[in-house]
């Protein structure tokens, strides 16, 4: 049997997702009638039964996606806990890349994190109103972000029955070495340049409210960020500028930062198009979303910049 399925942290894993992917699937299997049938301006005891059930199925819904969003970071430490058994990876960027699922599982993993925070959102919304304006809305959005949790179960389980500790992979220096690029034919300077002015394009976009402005600059922020922080402002965290690694980071000799660096990157960036959204498609929101969205990615570039300055002022020189 597969070393790796004998693993702790993949048995707890899985089995957490199974657990919550079949809770997920009750709710899924009712969703369909309570769309067909509801009816808030019914009065009948049909139409009370459906609120019942709607109730109990969107306790259900929340309390699922609440556990899957924090089963992120938990899959993030499983896969770096792998790099201790599998050959060659000296962190979780060598085991999310030893076969062909590691990548696109990761990615669905963080679009399926922003979608379930946005149901999440328009649940409360919903919730709010006297008269459950978005409950259909809500559970046909529900209906979509299951057919996504489908396909990571399934793509969770052959990435974990594909990884073979007996087979070599590569570490992350010659992974990001190796493809050493960066988007849109950009330089390390270009890309600094990029980096800020998005920055304070969102910034001045939220403050001012200009919604579409927004949501397209957050999206827009998110890879280069991505790139900014493994290609530049991540050497500074190791103080090597030939360590290029999202995954090390991530790891207790660096004392766990990279979790705190991509959450408040992501929760930021979410914040923030969470709170547009909700201005364009329902004309509600509060400004204190805006203002944590604002807080997050300040930190995040304030962090991020720290650990430049940080090094200057220890060495007299820049990387």
């Amino acid at each position: 049997m597969n070393d790796v399925l004998l693993n702790n942290q993949v048995i707890i894993y899985l089995l957490s997702e199974i657990i919550l992917y079949s809770l997920l699937l009750v709710s899924f299997l009712v969703t369909p009638y309570i769309i067909k049938n509801w009816d808030f301006n019914s009065f009948t005891a049909k139409q009370f039964s459906l609120e019942n059930r709607s109730y109990l199925i969107i306790t259900i819904i929340s309390f699922t996606i609440i556990l899957k969003i924090l089963l992120l970071p938990y899959f993030v430490y499983t896969i770096d806990e792998l790099s201790n058994i599998v050959t060659g990876a000296m962190c979780g960027a060598g085991v999310i890349k030893s076969n062909s699922y590691g990548n696109p599982l990761l990615l669905l993993k963080i679009v399926i994190l922003f979608l379930s925070g946005f149901w999440i959102s328009i649940n409360r919304l919903d919730l709010k109103a006297k008269n459950y304006p978005y409950t259909t809305i809500k559970l046909w959005f529900f209906i979509f972000i299951f057919l996504l949790l489908t396909l990571e179960i399934y793509l969770d389980i052959l990435y974990f029955m594909n990884i073979e500790s007996s087979k070599p992979v590569s570490c992350c220096s010659i992974i990001f070495e190796a493809k050493n690029y960066l988007p849109f034919g950009l330089d390390i300077n270009k890309l600094l340049i990029l980096f800020y002015l998005l920055y304070f394009l969102i910034l001045l976009a939220n403050i001012s409210d200009r919604y579409i402005l927004s949501i397209s600059a957050n999206i827009l922020f998110l890879p280069i960020a991505y790139y900014s922080v493994i290609y530049f402002f991540g050497t500074y965290i190791y103080e090597l500028p030939t360590h290029k690694c999202p995954f090390c980071m991530l790891q207790s000799s660096y004392y766990f930062i990279g979790y705190f660096i991509w959450g408040v990157l992501l929760v930021g960036i979410f914040k923030s198009i969470d709170y547009s959204l909700r201005r364009v498609l329902f004309k509600e929101a509060v400004d204190i979303d805006k203002n944590i969205s604002i807080i997050l990615l300040t930190i995040f570039v304030l962090l991020c910049s720290g650990f430049v300055a940080s090094y200057y002022f220890k060495t007299g020189v820049f990387l």
